[in-house]
C-alpha cells in the first residue's frame, strides 16, 4: 500500500505504544520485517518539549524511512504547529492520535474522546493537513461507546480532508483492551471510502493478521502488544501472507542474540542509567514465556549496570538452550 508517495514493503505495520515504540524499538521491529513503525505519541504542547521523556521522542537521527511520527491534542492550530516542527525534525508522515484510550489522555479531551466531537475532529484534521507537504495519517476506535459508534463517519471525514490513511482498532473507547476486537465495523468503514485503512487490534498471529485481512479487506494490519518481546512477529507475518505457510519459531540462539541487539541499542540511545530501567519490562517480555523466567526477573530487575544485565541474560538463556538438549537428547535416547 502507498502512503502519500511511500510505497510500503509489506502490509505490515508496528503501532504506536507509548513507552514502547521509542527508536531501538522501532528499528528493531522494521529490521525484522514491518514495513513501517509509528512512533511514540508526542504531544501538541510544544511548550512541553524540553522534557527529556519527549526529547527522546523528537530524535529519529539514523532512523529507516519513512518516518512516522504520532502527535496528539485537541487544540487545531497546536496540532498544526507541532506537525509542522515535526516534519522540520525529520518526520514524513504525521499521523494523528484518535484513538488512545487512556483516561489521562481522555481526561484533557484528546485521543479517542476527540470521537465525541466530529466538528473538532475535522477542525484538526483540515488544520494539520493544510499546515505540512508531507502525509497525514489518522488512528481511531470505532467510536466513544458501542452506543455511539462513529467510525464510518470519522472515516468521510478524515477522506474529504485528505487523511492519507486510516488505521482503526477494532474496539470503542470504553471497550479499552477488554474482549475481543470486532473487525465487522472495519470492514464497513473499507467498503465506504477509498483512503488506504489499516486494521488493529488483538491480531497475534500470521494466520490472524490473514484472516483480518480477508474479512475486512483492508489494505494492511497494525500490530501492537503481540510485538512485545516477539518483533519477529513481523517477519512472520510477512512471509505467511506472501507464501501461506508459517516460519517456523526463533531458535533460543536468534531469540538471544535479539534480545541482546535490543538491549545494546537501548543503552546507546539513552545511556546507561535510563536504559536499565526500562531493559526491565522488554526483558520480561521476551522471557516470559520460559521456564523459571520469573525467578530469574526478580533478580534481573535488581541490576543496576548494563553489562550485569548482559551477562545475567546470557547465562539465563544459555542454561535454557542446555536444559532443552538434555531433554532432546533424553527423548532421542
Amino acid at each position: 500500500m502507498k502512503i502519500g508517495p511511500h510505497l510500503l514493503k509489506s502490509p505490515v505495520i508496528a503501532a504506536p505504544m507509548a513507552g514502547v515504540t521509542d527508536q531501538p524499538f522501532r528499528h528493531l521491529c522494521r529490521k525484522l520485517g514491518a514495513a513501517l513503525a509509528v512512533s511514540e505519541m508526542v504531544t501538541s504542547n510544544t511548550k512541553l518539549w524540553n522534557s527529556k521523556k519527549t526529547q527522546f521522542r523528537l530524535n529519529h537521527r539514523g532512523e529507516d524511512a519513512p518516518i512516522a511520527v504520532q502527535i496528539a491534542g485537541t487544540d487545531p492550530s497546536q496540532m498544526a504547529e507541532a506537525a509542522k516542527l515535526n516534519a522540520d525534525l525529520g518526520a514524513e508522515i504525521i499521523d494523528i492520535n484518535m484513538g488512545c484510550p487512556a483516561k489521562k489522555v481522555c481526561k484533557a479531551a484528546a485521543g479517542s474522546a476527540l470521537l465525541k466531537d466530529e466538528k473538532l475532529v475535522a477542525s484538526i484534521l483540515q488544520t494539520v493537513v493544510s499546515s505540512v507537504e508531507i502525509p497525514v495519517t489518522l488512528k481511531i476506535r470505532t467510536g466513544w461507546s458501542v452506543e455511539s459508534k462513529n467510525a464510518i463517519q470519522i472515516a468521510k471525514i478524515a477522506e474529504s480532508c485528505g487523511i492519507q490513511a486510516l488505521t482503526i482498532h477494532g474496539r470503542t473507547r470504553n471497550d479499552f483492551f477488554n474482549g475481543a476486537a470486532e473487525y465487522e465495523t472495519i470492514a464497513q468503514v473499507k467498503s465506504t471510502v477509498e483512503i488506504p485503512i489499516i486494521a488493529n487490534g488483538d491480531i497475534d498471529s500470521p494466520k490472524k493478521a490473514f484472516e483480518v485481512l480477508e474479512s475486512t479487506q483492508a489494505d494492511a494490519v497494525m500490530i501492537g502488544r503481540a510485538a512485545q518481546g516477539s518483533p519477529w512477529i513481523f517477519r512472520e507475518i510477512v512471509h505467511y501472507l506472501k507464501c501461506n505457510e508459517e516460519l517456523p519459531p526463533p531458535t533460543m540462539n536468534e531469540r538471544k542474540n535479539i534480545l541482546l541487539e535490543h538491549l545494546s541499542e537501548l543503552y546507546n540511545f539513552y545511556g546507561e542509567q535510563k536504559a536499565v530501567r526500562l531493559a526491565r519490562k522488554h526483558v520480561s517480555w521476551y522471557l516470559s514465556d520460559l521456564p523459571e523466567s520469573r525467578g530469574f526477573r526478580v533478580g534481573f530487575n535488581a541490576l543496576e549496570s548494563g553489562k550485569a544485565q548482559v551477562s545475567s541474560v546470557i547465562k539465563f538463556l544459555d542454561r535454557v538452550v542446555y536444559n532443552q538438549s538434555l531433554v532432546n537428547n533424553e527423548v532421542a535416547a
